[in-house]
């Protein structure tokens, strides 16, 4: 063999490694455009924070149709203004995927959401009013009432409402608020103080005693238990019928879930004695124990209109009073205009006071 023939052959052989090289690269070629083909473009990444989203907005939209078995509707719709919270979730989930399809699904629960509550953003409140009313569930277990009593009494409130009174704190607050408030009445656990004279007071049947064994109990028995009245409040502007109501707690039991159903029963009863008022001025106030959204108040707040709705800055969350997360205690009117609306400081309940101005 020649010097030549050996060179040939040699480079013979890196002719056939080049050969070699090339084919593994057409390969890597092919697999990185079956993979281009394959892979998922922004439009169908995302398919699950897309859906999510789809059925977020349903919820918030349909949650009038939710069932009230074990409470289920009222729990939704207790925290419904919470489940915006699932929107930036979802964003992030969608930005993760590189998702434009979850990015455009994203819209309709942003949409719905401020369509629900985007009016409490705001501040909307007004300088003045003619009266100015507070409402406080001033606690069973409070440990200071009397400290409660001086800073309610300190608020300047025209017209003060208080729910779960006891009998042992009930002189306390009489004896704090006396001085500012020279006119008051109490029925069983609530009652109303005023700077304005009181008349035609009553209790309100709330159906806190119901069946067979109800029509047996004493009036008596029956006053002590009693958790709603109604009065008219004597103003400058004519009589104003004032409502103070402590709705039946809701519990969340083991076996029934959220419980509501005293509280359900007392609504629409309260609800009735509303309906049925002749004078066209009428407030509310009371812990009722479900927000406005709460679709078993319906019968009340078809009547009336949240002040914090029309004249409040935010969602005036008021329970518990360490984190407020829901806003159970309102102010509700009707004939009247709700110029301001605001929750005042902590006291020493677990609830905390509301209060709102009104005028003509």
């Amino acid at each position: 063999m020649t010097p030549v023939e050996t060179v040939e052959t040699g480079q013979g052989g890196a002719g056939h490694r080049d050969t070699g090289s090339g084919s593994g690269a057409g390969r890597a070629s092919a697999r990185r455009a079956v993979g281009a083909v394959s892979r998922p473009g922004p439009w169908q990444r995302g398919r699950v924070p897309a859906v999510l989203a789809l059925l977020l907005t349903l919820l918030m939209l349909l949650h009038a149709w939710i069932t009230d078995r074990g409470g289920l509707g009222s729990l939704v719709e207790t925290f419904l203004p919470w489940f915006g919270l699932l929107i930036p979730v979802l964003l992030a989930g969608a930005l993760w995927r590189r998702s434009a399809s979850a990015a455009v699904a994203l819209l309709l629960p942003v949409v719905v959401w401020l369509h629900l509550f985007g009016g409490l953003l705001g501040d909307k409140s007004h300088a003045g009013g003619d009266l100015t009313v507070a409402q406080h569930n001033v606690g069973d277990a409070n440990p200071d009432p009397s400290g409660t009593a001086r800073e309610l009494a300190a608020s300047g409130a025209d017209v003060l409402a208080l729910v779960e009174l006891t009998e042992r704190a009930r002189g306390t607050y009489e004896e704090e608020l006396a001085k500012t408030y020279p006119y008051h009445a109490v029925r069983g656990t609530v009652g109303l103080w005023s700077k304005l004279p009181l008349s035609d007071t009553r209790p309100v049947d709330t159906m806190m005693d119901y069946g067979p064994l109800a029509a047996t109990k004493p009036a008596d028995v029956k006053l002590t238990d009693n958790r709603a009245l109604r009065t008219t409040v004597a103003t400058d502007r004519g009589p104003l019928a004032v409502y103070v109501a402590h709705l039946g707690s809701v519990r969340l039991m083991p076996r029934e879930g959220f419980w509501t159903d005293s509280r359900d029963r007392n609504a629409k009863a309260l609800a009735e004695a509303v309906a049925g008022e002749r004078n066209e001025r009428v407030v509310l106030l009371g812990d009722l124990n479900g927000t406005t959204d709460d679709g078993a108040l319906d019968g009340i707040t078809s009547q009336l209109r949240s002040a914090q709705d029309e004249a409040g800055d935010g969602f005036g969350f008021t329970w518990p009073a360490a984190f407020p997360v829901v806003r159970i205690d309102q102010i509700l009117v009707r004939g009247v205009k709700a110029e301001s609306s605001w929750v005042m400081p902590a006291t020493g309940s677990d609830h905390l006071p509301v209060a709102a101005g009104i005028s003509w």
